[in-house]
């Protein structure tokens, strides 16, 4: 990171702690907090490491002023990130991974609508806004690309630097709202605020703050082609119809050479597809299954994931493998969802009884009230093939809300983000 830094800081400590953690990773000045699973996969370990060290810079020395603009931590946060993995591991890497998560923020669109009031970046916490709703995709993918934008308009990533290092001398220790970046920024670049940059038609800077819907500008990805394209090809062999199995086996592409962002690319494409045919997932199992299992917890999520979106009980004992061992928000919530949607609930409420005890208070609410929905008064869940079986228990509902009553709205899917 030496060749790309804001500012000195003094020395800094992770602690990794046991998977009963809720989260990913949680950033305090000089320390951070990582869950244990994230040791498996250099490349999402190396991403959150460099995360929460921006946070140094954005988000710590200089910090938004309300919990309405968390996108001046965050997408500064990701942007230097991005920076930094870009001097240190190229320009491919960095396009690889921001694809995957923008891939992810479009996939949150979808499910929650392009009017949606959290997918802006000046988020007002009117009636109806669910403050833990402002930590999502939004916050991070279309802050940065606004932050990219801002350094495209000034022609050159050095400059650019420059000026989030003059951005952080000049507000280290005070908070901040968005109009003091963007003055800073046309304080900075004379010629730009000459042009009127900030008021170009559709991509005017109050526009990409108050607008809903997706960024009105993504950047170029174009660098990221040789590790994204095997990606696409291997999709389109296994999603063709009909599907040509010679084609499609594992001998024609060794998955296990790839970077873990390509395969997570992959698997996140397949998720998006699902329900798939029934060949293509059986295929799938026999030529993946095995390998996936062996791999770091991000890669094993998106195949169960799979899994249960398509009712594919031979491997379901995976997903309750998975859901014993690992108890992340990030990981159990999307199985847990997932599950409830489908026609296994039984070996859902099944597993969660067996776990309760290991989760973090607040995920356990989370959970109960995610199996809670759509129980009447006395229901009692039926079992299940595949060794999915649940006790039909009169007390069912009760057991799972204990005091609490399940919200409208209980969490966001596809929101794999760190602090």
């Amino acid at each position: 990171m030496g060749a790309w830094h804001m500012a000195e800081h003094p020395p800094y400590d992770i602690v990794f702690l046991p998977p009963s953690f809720p989260i990913v990773a949680m950033e305090n000045p000089c320390l951070t907090f990582i869950i244990s699973s994230i040791l498996e996969s250099d490349e999402f370990l190396v991403i959150d490491v460099i995360h929460e060290v921006a946070h140094s810079w954005f988000g710590n020395a200089v910090t938004n002023a309300t919990w309405e603009e968390m996108w001046l931590s965050e997408g500064l946060a990701t942007y230097a990130q991005r920076r930094i993995t870009t001097e240190t591991y190229g320009a491919a890497f960095t396009c690889l991974e921001t694809a995957f998560r923008l891939d992810a923020l479009h996939r949150q669109m979808k499910l929650l609508g392009e009017d949606s009031p959290v997918s802006k970046l000046q988020v007002k916490l009117e009636p109806g806004v669910n403050p833990s709703h402002l930590m999502n995709l939004f916050t991070y993918e279309k802050g940065y690309c606004f932050v990219y934008y801002l350094s495209q308009l000034c022609g050159d990533p050095q400059r650019f630097d420059n000026f989030l290092r003059a951005y952080v001398d000049k507000y280290k220790f005070t908070s901040v709202v968005a109009q003091d970046l963007l003055d800073s920024f046309l304080s900075f670049f004379p010629e730009l605020k000459e042009q009127s940059v900030d008021c170009r038609a559709g991509l005017e800077f109050e526009r990409w703050l108050n607008a809903t819907g997706p960024p009105l500008a993504e950047p170029d990805l174009s660098q990221g082609s040789s590790l994204t394209r095997p990606v696409e090809a291997l999709f389109q062999l296994w999603t063709a119809e009909p599907l040509d199995q010679a084609a499609a086996s594992a001998s024609a592409v060794d998955i296990s050479k790839w970077r873990t962002f390509q395969t997570a690319l992959f698997l996140d494409r397949l998720l998006d597809g699902s329900p798939l045919p029934q060949e293509v997932v059986t295929s799938l199992s026999k030529c993946y299954s095995s390998l996936l299992d062996s791999m770091n917890a991000e890669i094993r999520i998106r195949w169960l994931q799979i899994v249960v979106r398509n009712d594919y009980y031979p491997d379901l004992h995976r997903v309750r493998r998975f859901l014993e061992s690992q108890m992340s928000r990030m990981y159990t919530i999307p199985l847990y969802e997932d599950l409830c949607t489908g026609a296994l609930k039984s070996f859902a409420l099944e597993v969660f009884y067996q776990t309760q005890g290991r989760l973090h208070p607040n995920l356990r609410r989370t959970i109960q009230q995610i199996l809670s929905q759509g129980l009447g008064p006395g229901a009692e869940p039926s079992a299940e093939q595949g060794g999915a079986r649940a006790e039909a228990d009169t007390d069912t509902q009760a057991l799972l809300l204990g005091d609490e009553t399940p919200s409208s709205a209980i969490s966001l899917r596809d929101v794999n983000v760190s602090a």
